[in-house]
């Protein structure tokens, strides 16, 4: 009880030491604490805003700029407005509904090769009873890292018909020189050869990603009812991997329809415009004849193709969930 004095002599002298804040001060207190509590809100656009203007600068506006393009057309060097007369141009040009054959035999033939190798691949790489699997699997993802244009001209080189080393190995078992870049069919074979080799090795390995989410316990679980390797695979692996399979099937025809590289390094579009697609017909009109109008129609044509194509294809696999 001594010590309670003393106690209340410093809680006095706390108390006088305290300042009381004025009735000025009181009104404006709240005002500071709105203010400070907008900051926050204010702050997450700020950091946000140089993103937003490079997508403003460099995707929104060329896609407002390309589609005002299209509706336009260039008489003796003045822009016109043209409204639809691109797209029905587009329409009744043969050489774009040529070019659009071609991208979309390729589409047919390469991508399901492509595909199926790929799960292959990836069910080998995921093997227990594979040596070196670390080697291999780097092996096959090499090929992605090569750029388009440099391995396009090495298979131009391989595939040349006379001084090909391709036509070269084939001789020794007698069959003849085979026109690869010269024969309309065996152009788009070609193609279809390179692009392969390209992207299967990348498909590979994001099925291969995707097989590790199975669970093990799936595959013991056939094991034990009988199953056999291939009815492991179809009624286990394949289901495990539809999201994969979605994923590839999807970016696979978006980058086909898009094809460019590939045409434009090995044949040009040739022979006799057997392996022209719309990426090069586009880059012709564009690039090659300066005719910007007609070529941002066909942009905003295999855009629209490219949506359709894909909203199919995703309601198909929705089907079949």
């Amino acid at each position: 009880m001594a010590g309670a004095p003393v106690y209340k002599a410093m809680t006095m002298t706390t108390a006088l030491k305290t300042p009381v804040p004025t009735r000025a001060e009181k009104a404006q207190a709240p005002k500071r604490r709105r203010s400070s509590a907008g900051y926050p809100r204010i702050t997450p656009y700020l950091f946000l805003l140089p993103m937003i203007l490079l997508f403003v600068g460099f995707k929104l506006y060329p896609y407002i700029s390309a589609f005002w393009l299209s509706l336009t057309k260039n008489v003796g060097g003045d822009v016109q407005f043209a409204g639809l007369a691109n797209y029905t141009r587009l329409l009744q040009d043969p050489l774009f509904f040529t070019a659009l054959g071609n991208t979309g035999i390729i589409l047919l033939v390469q991508v399901p090769i492509m595909l199926v190798l790929a799960i292959l691949l990836a069910v080998a790489f995921n093997s227990a009873i594979l040596k070196w699997r670390a080697f291999w699997r780097t092996s096959y993802f090499v090929p992605i890292v090569m750029g388009l244009v440099a391995y396009g001209i090495l298979f131009r080189a391989l595939l040349n018909t006379n001084e090909g080393f391709v036509n070269y190995l084939i001789g020794f078992i007698g069959i003849g020189p085979i026109p690869w870049l010269g024969d309309p069919m065996w152009a788009k074979v070609s193609i279809v050869i390179a692009m392969t080799w390209h992207y299967t090795g990348q498909n590979a390995i994001i099925y291969l990603a995707q097989m590790q989410s199975i669970g093990g316990e799936l595959y013991e679980a056939a094991h034990v009812d009988g199953a056999s390797a291939f009815q492991r695979f179809w009624h286990v692996t394949l289901p495990g991997l539809r999201p994969a399979i979605v994923l590839t099937v999807i970016l696979s025809t978006i980058g086909t329809l898009q094809l460019f590289d590939e045409p434009y390094v090995l044949t040009n579009g040739g022979p006799d415009n057997a392996t022209l697609t719309v990426g090069m017909y586009l880059y012709q009109n564009g690039f090659k004849y300066f005719d910007f109008g007609y070529a941002s129609a066909i942009g905003y044509a295999l855009t629209i193709i490219i949506g359709v194509i894909s909203l199919i294809q995703l309601r198909l696999f929705k089907e079949k969930s």
